[in-house]
């Protein structure tokens, strides 16, 4: 099985590379179109700006690469993001996988902006298969995806929003699997094995 981790400004690369290894799973880390096109499955990683890093897809034509894959597609926090019609962030238009609009937390007296850390997500249906007690998992984010029909698994940060989100061969999780320990590797198994 090949598996190619999308290269782009993205920060947590290195981190998902090495939640890989530590799987045992073999795979590349290129911005090469037909290198991605061709792969088993794809994970496209995200720790970033929205603006600047949907110019650098488009630089690169990874923008219509990574619209038009058929096979299994990981999106991680603003790989998820900019999975999303608009987001919030600097006014911009994603890929539009996922008809819905990024939005930012609000800030007030009781959540801080960043979202950072470990929270509790509920799966909403049997999508994960047996792993459908409510989980913690990691985050770190400033803007959320509200909850949709794609929504297959929520978290809450002041107010509901989606943790995990699902269309097609599309997949998408907001939280950190990557720095999730057992429950992080337990997504990233199902994605690389059951997806």
């Amino acid at each position: 099985m090949r598996i190619a981790v999308i290269k782009y400004n993205a920060g947590n690369i290195q981190s998902v590379a090495y939640a890989l290894e530590r799987l045992d799973v073999r795979f590349s880390i290129t911005d090469n179109p037909e290198e991605i096109a061709s792969a088993d499955k794809v994970i496209f990683p995200g720790v970033g700006q929205a603006q600047t890093t949907m110019r650098y897809l488009r630089e690169q034509k990874l923008d219509e690469v990574i619209r038009t894959l058929q096979q299994p597609v990981l999106g991680i926090c603003l790989g998820m993001q900019l999975m999303c019609r608009f987001s919030e962030e600097g006014s911009t238009e994603c890929l539009g996988i996922f008809d819905e609009t990024v939005k930012r937390f609000l800030t007030n007296a009781q959540h801080n902006v960043p979202h950072m850390g470990w929270n509790q997500v509920e799966f909403t249906n049997n999508e994960i298969g047996p792993f459908m007690q409510p989980a913690n998992f990691y985050f770190v984010h400033s803007y959320y995806v509200p909850v949709n029909k794609y929504t297959i698994a929520q978290c809450h940060y002041g107010q509901p929003f989606s943790a995990m989100m699902r269309k097609n061969n599309f997949l998408a999780v907001q939280f950190h699997p990557e720095k999730s320990a057992q429950t992080g590797d337990h997504i990233l198994r199902y994605f690389l094995h059951a997806f």
